[in-house]
């Protein structure tokens, strides 16, 4: 909790613990939020993922069917009850926004991203099926972002991490987007400037999802 501790206190921020498999919790965490902010919100940052598959280390063969079904709750469903209880609460304003992040691997196969890529298909559903209620109610927006492989505590445990970055680098025309462009990416679509736009999934990764090959990958096959 140091890191979050430190950067609630340069912001001025209160810090509300929640399990987000929990409806309570949900309820309680956007209740505080109304309180705080004097009503509700512009923008929220779905930015939450856990495989316990992955992190006990069983293949994607022999997942625990237990283990994946938390791995949903928290990874994919989440975004659905976090939608659903700030609807209930009318905890985000008009034209507001809602940014959650993805990966590709919900549409290629990426071997070791185990079950992950499960859930990150099903939180781009969840997108596209509320984000369409929320816009015929109240015009809200609901977009996924895939963003390039990042280093993460969550990406880093994934089997061979490091060596699919530097991949994804030289398969992208542009490199690698960095989490600071991420960051940046995800405020352009909190502003009005994108309000016409919701249920997409939007990449954000140098040009890696729509590249083929590049001549660095052929060089370097080459060798």
């Amino acid at each position: 909790m140091g890191e979050i501790n430190k950067l609630a206190e340069k912001i001025t921020a209160p810090i509300v613990p929640c399990d987000v498999s929990n409806n309570d919790d949900m309820l309680n965490l956007l209740t505080k939020a109304k309180e705080h902010f004097g009503g509700g919100v512009d923008f929220i940052l779905h930015s939450i993922g856990m495989s316990l598959n992955l992190r006990k280390g069983k293949h994607y063969t022999e997942i625990d069917y237990g283990f994946n079904q938390k791995t949903l709750d928290i990874s994919a469903t989440s975004l659905h009850r976090l939608l659903a209880t700030a609807m209930k609460l009318d905890a985000i304003n008009e034209w507001g926004s809602v940014v959650a992040l993805t990966y590709i691997a919900a549409q290629r196969v990426f071997p070791d991203y185990n079950e992950m890529a499960d859930a990150k298909a099903l939180l781009e559903s969840v997108t596209r099926s509320f984000g369409y209620h929320y816009a015929v109610k109240k015009h809200v927006r609901v977009n996924t972002v895939s963003q390039s492989p990042t280093r993460t505590t969550a990406g880093s445990g994934v089997k061979g991490f490091d060596g699919f970055i530097n991949y994804a680098e030289k398969m992208s025309p542009l490199g690698n987007a960095s989490a600071e462009d991420c960051a940046n990416y995800c405020v352009s679509l909190f502003s009005d400037l994108t309000r016409m736009v919701t249920m997409q999934n939007l990449f954000h990764d140098g040009g890696f999802s729509f590249t083929g090959v590049t001549e660095s990958v052929i060089e370097q096959m080459e060798k």
